[in-house]
């Protein structure tokens, strides 16, 4: 082991943190991919002022008071999500495909009369899965000047001990790696992933240093596997007035299910520069919850003789109830001890007052607002503009009794407002054809300077920085006299900065995101 000494910020800040919970757990249930109908994907889902498909009660609630008849639609497809990662040089990839059902959904429509200021009354139900979590990751490389996850892990013992009077290597075997420690209180207060890590010999307090210290790796390795996504339900009342003027409202219910397992290995050196064996550290996570918002929307005809639209439309918070469950295992054959070691974060917690496996908290989202436009030419072309804001950094994090969450900063700190700019348009080609385009661009959630920081009981060290991000789409229609098809391709393209783990001299892997959609949908109007 060489005497290093990398005070990150994570480390300086980690026991100042009283929750893991952080702005990654948060961004990861803001904002929506684009997704329902072929048709609203097709246009690129800048309906909200146009109206009259059954996704834009997601959006707009208003645009179902477009709707003079009945629909009912059904849609599923296609994903293929990729990542490929460049990390000091080494280039690695990975994608999957899955075939997914994304929505289905149904408008009644109630006519009221020709001669009243409230013209129509309709009700509407949808379904779609509004957020995707399916990606496989890879990246791995030969680091340089000897960086290693583990001198992070020192860093975090380094202070934790300091704070409850941990001195010196004799006290660091007695009262930290002993597997019958008698001691447990001062788990309590240290990190416990830099405790499994004096447990498996990943840090260590050799005789003749003053401080705990970690290895030097000369290549590394991560995978990780993400599955499940959001399932958004929403109910929609909305109303006709004079064919001028349509209101709507959408109560929205939200499923959450995420699920995922990462794998971090490292090859050390010894302080010859000899091959030293190594660690693996994986980590399972789920997140499952539910929760609920309200939108509401109007649209408004400024011209009578005009088909061109105005829309606005406020979403208010979504309050999330969650639950996450989550454990870790860390493994080493480190030459060093002459042994293999492997450490459960479950097994280690069992019989201690120390069992956070398992965690209650709450997540209100931000306020999300939309204005839009929409006209049509001559009944044979549909054109569509939307702008849509949420601020990321006002989001919070607490915990089931109303309390801020210790990390509640690092959301205030590191998210960002969202910009989201969405355009499409559809021409009829022949009365029973169409043709559609649309483009969206997303602003980056995160500011530059983000960080991982840990918490006392945070086992996961890495953490990807997303940038903005573009979307096309291209779509097909057929409209029959009742039964309808459409047709839709998206492409999501965007760049991230990952790091596994924090240190002041690692370099990001620089990672290129994209997801493939084709998607189907049939329906009826009647």
């Amino acid at each position: 082991m060489k005497n290093k000494v990398i005070l990150t910020a994570c480390a300086l800040l980690a026991m100042a943190t009283a929750g893991a919970q952080n702005a990654y757990d948060a961004e990861r249930l803001l904002g929506n991919d684009l997704n329902g109908t072929a048709r609203f994907v097709g246009m690129g889902g800048a309906m909200g002022a146009l109206g009259g498909d059954i996704s834009v009660m997601g959006t707009n609630p208003a645009g179902i008071g477009i709707y003079r008849s009945n629909d009912v639609a059904l849609s599923f497809g296609f994903n293929n999500t990729a990542a490929k990662s460049n990390f000091y040089g080494t280039s690695m990839k990975e994608d999957r495909t899955r075939a997914s059902f994304d929505q289905i959904g149904f408008v009644y429509s109630n006519k009221i009369g020709n001669n009243t200021s409230l013209r129509f009354v309709n009700f509407g139900f949808n379904y779609h899965k509004s957020k995707n979590f399916n990606r496989l990751f890879s990246m791995g490389g030969i680091l340089d000047n000897g960086l290693s996850q583990s001198w992070q892990l020192a860093e975090l013992m380094d202070i934790g001990m300091e704070g409850v009077g941990v001195t010196g290597p004799e006290s660091f075997q007695d009262k930290i790696i002993r597997v019958d420690n008698p001691y447990a209180k001062y788990w309590n207060k240290l990190p416990v992933l830099g405790v499994l890590g004096a447990q498996t010999g990943v840090v260590d307090w050799p005789t003749g240093q003053d401080r705990v210290m970690g290895w030097d790796c000369y290549s590394n390795n991560f995978f990780s596997k993400e599955t499940g996504g959001i399932s958004q339900y929403d109910f929609n009342v909305s109303f006709n007035i004079e064919d001028r003027v349509y209101l709507g409202a959408t109560l929205g219910v939200y499923d959450v299910s995420y699920n995922r397992f990462s794998s971090y290995t490292e090859d050390l050196n010894d302080d010859f520069g000899k091959e030293n064996g190594g660690y693996t550290l994986d980590n399972y996570y789920t997140l499952d919850g539910t929760g609920i918002d309200l939108k509401l929307g109007v649209i408004v005809r400024p011209f009578e003789s005009s088909p061109f639209r105005l829309g606005f439309a406020v979403h208010t918070p979504t309050w999330y109830d969650l639950r996450e469950s989550y454990n870790a295992n860390l493994s080493s054959n480190i030459d060093y001890y002459g042994e293999a070691y492997n450490q459960n974060l479950g097994d280690f917690l069992i019989g201690r007052d120390y069992d956070y496996l398992t965690y209650d908290y709450n997540l209100t989202t931000p306020w999300k607002f939309n204005v839009s436009a929409g006209t049509t030419v001559g009944g044979l072309v549909a054109i569509g503009a939307e702008y849509e804001y949420q601020d990321y950094s006002s989001s919070k994090l607490e915990d089931v009794d109303g309390y801020p969450l210790g990390d509640q900063s690092s959301v205030d700190d590191y998210l960002k407002g969202v910009h989201n700019l969405r355009v499409g348009m559809e021409t009829r080609i022949v009365p029973e054809f169409s043709i559609r385009a649309g483009y969206n661009y997303t602003s980056a959630a995160f500011a530059k300077d983000s960080y991982n920081a840990l918490a006392l009981y945070s086992t996961h060290t890495d953490y990807n920085n997303t940038e903005s991000k573009n979307t096309f789409t291209f779509g097909l229609g057929y409209r029959g006299s009742v039964i309808y098809a459409d047709l839709a391709y998206k492409y999501d393209m965007y760049k991230s900065k990952f790091y596994p783990f924090d240190d002041v001299e690692l370099k990001a892997a620089q990672v290129d995101n994209s997801r493939h959609q084709l998607l189907f949908t049939v329906g009826a109007r009647f």
